[in-house]
C-alpha cells in the first residue's frame, strides 16, 4: 500500500504543532490507522508525540491532567471507542471540574461491512459496540466535542478542540473518528497556529475598580478566600503583593494548589467540610473570594449578613452547578492574574491609615502563630499511635523546593495541608474534585512533566484502590517515572463515616459501629506496587519506624525506583464513637 498520508497522519501532525508532547494512549481495534501512521513515522524519523502506554483508561487520563497541570500544556489522551471512554471513568469528572486542558480521541466503529471502504469492519465486536450516542457519554463533562468526517479539515478540528481546551476556564475536548475515516487518505496542508490561540485573560471593567478598592479602604475586617489560584504561580505572587500592601489574612478553603504560602503571616489556614463556624469568616465585612467553588458551606459556616462580599473568578456564576450561589455585590468574570494587578495598581495609590494597618497586622499575625502553635502540638510524636499529623510532619522533611505533593488524602486533606505547610508555587496538587483513584497516574504525569522534582503522592487505602495501582507501577517502571507514594491507611473508607456522622451523630450506625465501609480481610496494598513495578515496598505499623522508613523510600525513589510506604492509621472499625471535630472528609 506504500507509505500513505491518512486523515490519522495529518491527526498527529496537528497535535504535533500543537505542542502536545505525549498520547496517554489506550489503543484497541479501532486505531490501525493511527498506529500505522506512528510506526511510519518513527520509520521515517519524524517526530510526533512520544506514545506513554496505559494499560488503564483512569490512569491515562489521570496523568495527562497531572502533566497538563505541571507543564501548563494540555497533552491527549487515545481511548478504544465507547468502552475506553467509559473506561475513563471519574477522570473525566476530575479533569471537567478541575479545569485541566486534555484532548481526549475515540475510535468508533466502522460504519461499513462489507468492504466497501478500508477499515470496514471485520471482527464481532464491530457490532457489539455500535452505540447511538458515543459522544453523549462525555458531553456533559465536555467543553467540546466533535466528530472527524474527513482528513480535509482534520487539522482544522484539533486547533480549535485545543483552543477551546487552553482557553479560561480551561478544560477536556473530546473527538472521535471511525476506522474509515482514520483511514482516509488526504493531502498534506500547512497551519498557521498563531491563528489558534486561546482567547486571551479577561480583565475588570476600569468602571469596577475605583468602588472595589473604597469597599476595601473601609473594611476593618477583610479577608480573602481562594482554593485554586495557586493554578498560575503568576497570580499567587499577586495575591501575596494585594494581602501585603492592606494586611489582609487568607483562608483556602477546599485548596486544591499551593494557593498562598503557609509560612507567610498573613496565612489563616485551611477549611474542608468544617463543621463549625470559621472566626475569620465570621468577623469578615469585607471578603475577597478569588478563584473558589465553596469558599464556605453555608449550612454552617458563612459571613454576616452585613459583609460585603466580592467574587472574582474564571466562571463566577458556575454555570456548570445547577444548584450554586454565593450572594455577593458584584462577580467579576476574570483572569486572577489579571485582576490582581489591576487592584494592585490602584491600591498603590490610595492613601491608607497606616495604623490601621499595623494594628490589623498585628492582629492577623498573632492568630498565625497562634494556629501554628496548636499544628505544632498535634505533630508530637507518640508510641501509642500513629497520627496522620505525625506522619505528614515527617513527610515535611523531606519537602524541598524540588517537591512536588500529589494530594488525594480525602479524610486527611486537613491534615495533610495544615501540617505538610507548602509555600513554593506549584509545589502541591489536587485533581480538583472528587473522582477517586486519580493519585497513582498523576503522579506519573507529573514526573514526567517534569523529570527534575520528586514526587511524593499522598493518599488513603481507598482512593489508592481506585487508582489501579497495577497499571500505575507498570507505568512508572517503563517511563523511568519513580515516585514515592504514602498511603494513610485506616482499613477503610472513613469519609463515608463521616458523612454519615455528620447528618447522624447519634444514630444507629454510631450506635453500632456499623458503616459499611471496612476493608477485611487487609490488602498487603504495596506488595502490589513491588509485583508490577518492582517498587520498593514497606508496612509501617509502629509510629518509631516511620522516619527510617521514609529515609528508604526516598533513597529507592532517588536512585531511580518507586517506593510505596503503607502506614497503619488506627483502623476505622477500632475507632469508638466519633464526632466529626477536627476530622474532614472530601467536599
Amino acid at each position: 500500500m506504500g507509505n500513505r498520508y491518512t486523515t490519522s497522519s495529518a491527526f498527529l501532525e496537528a497535535l504535533q504543532e500543537a505542542g502536545v508532547t505525549h498520547l496517554f494512549s489506550n489503543f484497541g481495534s479501532d486505531h490501525p490507522a493511527i498506529i500505522e501512521a506512528l510506526a511510519l513515522a518513527e520509520k521515517e524519523g519524524k517526530e510526533l508525540p512520544k506514545v506513554i502506554t496505559c494499560p488503564h483508561e483512569m490512569v491515562a487520563l489521570s496523568a495527562a491532567h497531572a502533566f497538563a497541570q505541571v507543564s501548563g500544556k494540555a497533552q491527549a489522551v487515545f481511548v478504544h471507542v465507547e468502552c475506553g471512554t467509559q473506561n475513563l471513568g471519574a477522570g473525566l469528572h476530575n479533569a471537567w471540574k478541575g479545569r485541566t486542558p486534555v484532548l481526549i480521541f475515540a475510535g468508533s466503529s466502522p460504519y461499513t461491512q462489507e468492504g466497501e471502504l478500508l477499515g470496514s469492519r471485520n471482527e464481532f465486536i464491530h457490532w457489539i459496540q455500535d452505540v447511538p450516542d458515543q459522544r453523549g457519554i462525555v458531553r456533559g463533562y465536555m467543553k467540546y466535542d466533535n466528530e472527524i468526517r474527513t482528513g480535509a479539515n482534520v487539522k482544522q478540528l484539533v486547533h480549535r478542540a485545543l483552543q477551546i481546551a487552553e482557553s479560561s476556564p480551561k478544560g477536556p475536548v473530546y473527538l472521535m473518528g471511525a476506522r474509515e475515516v482514520m483511514e482516509e487518505e488526504t493531502t498534506p496542508i500547512q497551519m498557521n497556529t498563531d491563528l489558534w490561540q486561546p482567547i486571551s485573560p479577561r480583565a475588570l471593567a476600569p468602571k469596577e475598580i475605583a468602588p472595589f478598592v473604597e469597599d476595601l479602604r473601609k473594611a476593618k475586617n477583610p479577608l480573602v478566600i481562594t482554593s485554586y489560584i495557586g493554578k498560575n504561580k503568576a497570580a499567587v505572587h499577586e495575591l501575596v503583593k494585594f494581602c501585603e500592601s492592606l494586611a489582609i489574612p487568607v483562608l483556602e478553603s477546599v485548596p486544591n494548589h499551593m494557593n498562598f504560602p503557609s509560612t507567610n503571616l498573613l496565612h489563616c489556614g485551611y477549611q474542608w467540610n468544617t463543621p463549625e463556624q470559621n472566626a475569620l469568616i465570621e468577623e469578615a465585612d469585607f471578603i475577597l473570594v478569588i478563584e473558589s467553588d465553596v469558599p464556605w458551606i453555608p449550612l454552617i459556616n458563612k459571613p454576616s449578613k452585613d459583609c460585603t462580599v466580592y467574587y472574582i473568578d474564571e466562571d463566577p456564576l458556575k454555570e456548570g452547578m445547577p444548584l450554586w450561589y454565593i450572594p455577593s455585590k458584584r462577580f467579576f468574570a476574570a483572569d486572577a492574574e489579571t485582576a490582581l494587578q489591576q487592584l494592585n495598581a490602584a491600591i498603590a495609590a490610595l492613601d491608607v491609615n497606616q495604623a490601621e494597618i499595623v494594628k490589623r497586622r498585628t492582629k492577623v499575625e498573632a492568630y498565625h502563630n497562634e494556629q501554628r502553635a496548636k499544628w505544632a502540638k498535634a505533630e508530637t510524636y507518640s508510641e501509642a499511635i500513629m497520627t496522620a499529623e505525625y506522619v505528614t510532619a515527617c513527610i515535611r522533611e523531606y519537602c524541598d523546593e524540588n517537591t512536588i505533593v500529589i494530594n488525594e488524602g480525602i479524610s486527611n486533606f486537613q491534615a495533610s495541608y495544615t501540617h505538610l505547610q507548602m509555600s513554593e508555587p506549584g509545589s502541591i496538587l489536587g485533581s480538583g474534585a472528587g473522582g477517586l483513584g486519580w493519585n497513582g497516574g498523576a503522579a506519573v504525569g507529573a514526573k514526567l512533566a517534569d523529570p527534575s522534582k520528586t514526587i511524593i503522592s499522598i493518599t488513603g487505602d481507598g482512593s489508592y484502590m481506585f487508582s489501579v495501582p497495577s497499571s500505575v507501577h507498570w507505568l512508572s517502571r517503563k517511563y523511568d517515572a519513580p515516585f514515592l507514594t504514602v498511603i494513610y491507611n485506616n482499613r477503610g473508607w472513613k469519609s463515608p463515616k463521616l458523612s454519615t456522622l455528620g447528618v447522624h451523630p447519634d444514630g444507629v450506625a454510631n450506635e453500632m459501629n456499623e458503616f459499611f465501609v471496612d476493608f477485611t480481610p487487609h490488602a498487603e496494598l504495596s506488595k502490589i506496587a513491588e509485583a508490577a513495578g518492582g517498587a520498593f515496598a514497606r508496612k509501617v505499623e509502629n509510629p518509631a519506624e516511620v522516619k527510617e522508613a521514609l529515609k528508604e523510600a526516598i533513597a529507592a525513589v532517588r536512585s531511580g525506583r518507586s517506593a510505596v510506604l503503607d502506614i497503619y492509621l488506627p483502623a476505622i472499625q477500632e475507632e469508638n464513637k466519633m464526632k466529626v471535630g477536627n476530622e474532614h472528609a472530601t467536599v
